[in-house]
C-alpha cells in the first residue's frame, strides 16, 4: 500500500532525485534515474558559479536546471498531496478499497502541500528571475558590442 503522505513528502524533500517515482513506481522507473541529471547540472553550475564568478555563461545556464527540477518536485507534491482518496488508491494501490487509509488526507499530507507550495513557488519565482535578468544582461552586452 502506497501512502499519499508519504509520497508527498519525498516528492517534496527528496524529489530531484527521484524517490517519490522509485517508492510509487520501483526502481525500474527510467523518469526517476533521469531526475537527478539536471539537478546535479543545477549544482554543478552552482559551484562554477562559486568558483568563476556571477559573468560566467554556463553557470547561469545551469543553475535554473535545478530550480526548476525543485519546483515541478514540489508541484508533484502538491498534486499528491490533493489527489482524492478515490483516485489514490485507483491509480497507486490497485485493488484496495477506495476508501482504504493510505489515500487519505491528513494533516502530515497537508503540511508536504503547503510546504511544497510555498517553497516551490519560491525557487520557480527565483529561477525565473534569474534566468531573465542574466539573458537580458548578456542581450545588452551584446547590443554594446555591436554599436561600438
Amino acid at each position: 500500500m502506497k501512502s499519499k503522505t508519504v509520497a508527498a513528502w519525498l516528492s517534496f524533500l527528496g524529489g530531484p532525485l527521484g524517490l517519490h517515482r522509485f517508492y510509487l513506481r520501483g526502481m525500474g522507473d527510467w523518469l526517476g534515474w533521469l531526475l537527478p541529471i539536471p539537478t546535479a547540472l543545477g549544482i554543478y553550475g552552482i559551484e562554477r558559479l562559486r568558483m568563476y564568478g556571477v559573468d560566467d555563461g554556463v553557470s547561469w545556464a545551469l543553475i535554473p536546471l535545478l530550480g526548476f527540477t525543485i519546483a515541478g518536485c514540489a508541484l508533484m507534491a502538491i498534486i499528491y498531496g490533493l489527489m482524492t482518496p478515490e483516485k489514490w488508491n485507483a491509480r497507486f494501490n490497485a485493488g484496495a478499497p477506495a476508501d482504504a487509509a493510505p489515500g487519505q488526507t491528513n494533516w502530515l499530507t497537508i503540511g508536504a502541500v503547503v510546504a511544497s507550495l510555498f517553497f516551490g513557488s519560491s525557487i520557480l519565482m527565483a529561477s525565473i528571475v534569474y534566468s531573465f535578468q542574466h539573458y537580458f544582461e548578456h542581450q545588452i552586452e551584446e547590443g554594446r558590442k555591436i554599436s561600438q
